[in-house]
């Protein structure tokens, strides 16, 4: 262990850890009022759950994923992607429902999340899959579109439960990831000429169905902006007592602990809204830094996929680097009311079991790439020699 740690990426390992940390002692804060009146249980109740997926993660990082090399993922990929392909129709059988979505399933005092463990999959999968292209040497690019339709299925699949936020983050994830890979963008005029095809005949087939798009709810959402001039209706009250939330804070913060919005003003204040609980109390610079750090971590992946000497690490760590991406931009923004909310968890500060544990067992894998990295530099160094 002592030989991978000096390969892993330090200021990326470092980050994961404060913002864990920092996530932890925010849940509580967040969570100890709503713990004893909403859920009628102890203030410690959200704080503990965390820490045993936190402290899980972290064991299953660096005890499987660091050891286990990435040529490996092909004998998980396509069995995880057929586990999500029938977990997520499951949902709508054995599915518990929250906050008006099928979403979890309920496994003893924890639930787990398919549609979470189907972004860290598609990620997997697409790797391996694009990998095996090249080293065949598929020319054929429609043999390139497979992942992609596999995202769309599982993005429609969770759509339907439904959960808009998740959905687009998975369609997000699987386009971005298209189209990033060299054998696409060398054939673009072609790729962009069939999703036009498949954009006309999906717009055909959907006007001619008769359905709608977004259900009632997902439709009040889209009306988002100016959120304190709706304060009493449900499209405005939860942002704007995030902005109170946010103002209440000023530069400094009123002091850890101190957040009056956490009092039930705030729904979910540990989980979609717990930024502006940590500015409220914590103060701008604090919120400023945050993003800040998140900057610097998505670099920092950002440059182990540039380092990627195979296809697979390289798609492995961008698929993070977008998976993470779009999480950071939904939440922030919808907190903000500059996009709709979408009640997207923030990456390590927010509450949530099976998106923590599928952020954190990402951020390892992009660390397992980032060893390979270093070991293929060392033996060409000594090949040279």
């Amino acid at each position: 262990m002592r030989k991978l740690f000096g390969k892993l990426d330090l200021p990326l390992l470092f980050l994961m850890i404060i913002y864990s940390i920092l996530g932890l002692i925010m849940i509580y804060s967040a969570s100890s009022v709503s713990a004893v009146i909403t859920y009628d249980t102890t203030p410690y109740h959200f704080f503990i759950r965390q820490a045993i997926f936190l402290a899980v993660s972290f064991l299953i990082g660096f005890l499987i994923i660091l050891r286990l090399p990435t040529r490996s993922y092909k004998h998980l990929a396509y069995f995880g992607v057929l586990a999500i392909l029938i977990a997520l129709p499951l949902l709508f059988v054995q599915g518990k429902v929250t906050s008006g979505a099928i979403s979890w399933f309920e496994i003893g005092p924890f639930k787990l999340q398919p549609s979470e463990f189907a972004k860290t999959v598609l990620i997997i999968f697409a790797a391996v899959f694009y990998q095996t292209l090249q080293n065949k040497k598929i020319k054929n690019i429609y043999a390139y579109f497979i992942p992609l339709g596999v995202g769309a299925i599982i993005a429609g699949l969770v759509l339907m439960q439904p959960d808009l936020g998740s959905a687009a983050i998975i369609g997000g994830i699987i386009f971005l990831i298209f189209i990033s890979i060299p054998a696409v963008q060398s054939n673009m005029i072609r790729v962009i000429k069939i999703f036009v095809i498949a954009i006309v005949l999906a717009v055909i087939v959907f006007l001619y169905s008769g359905e709608s798009f977004l259900n009632s709810m997902q439709m009040s959402r889209l009306t988002f902006q100016k959120p304190c001039t709706r304060y009493q209706d449900p499209t405005g009250y939860q942002v704007c007592n995030g902005f109170i939330a946010i103002h209440n804070g000023g530069l400094l913060g009123v002091g850890l602990g101190n957040s009056t919005q956490k009092y039930l003003y705030l729904p979910e204040s540990h989980t979609d809204f717990i930024f502006p609980i940590i500015v409220e109390e914590l103060g701008l610079i604090v919120g400023i830094l945050i993003i800040l750090g998140y900057g610097y971590m998505l670099y920092r992946i950002y440059r182990i996929a540039k380092n990627s000497e195979t296809l697979r690490c390289s798609i492995l760590a961008y698929g993070t680097f977008w998976y993470l991406t779009l999480h950071i931009l939904i939440n922030l923004l919808g907190v903000l009311a500059l996009i709709p909310l979408t009640g997207v968890p923030l990456p390590l500060l927010s509450y949530g079991g099976s998106f923590t544990m599928n952020a954190i067992f990402m951020l390892f894998i992009v660390e397992r790439v980032n060893i390979e990295n270093k070991i293929n530099k060392t033996n060409r160094e000594i090949k040279a020699l």
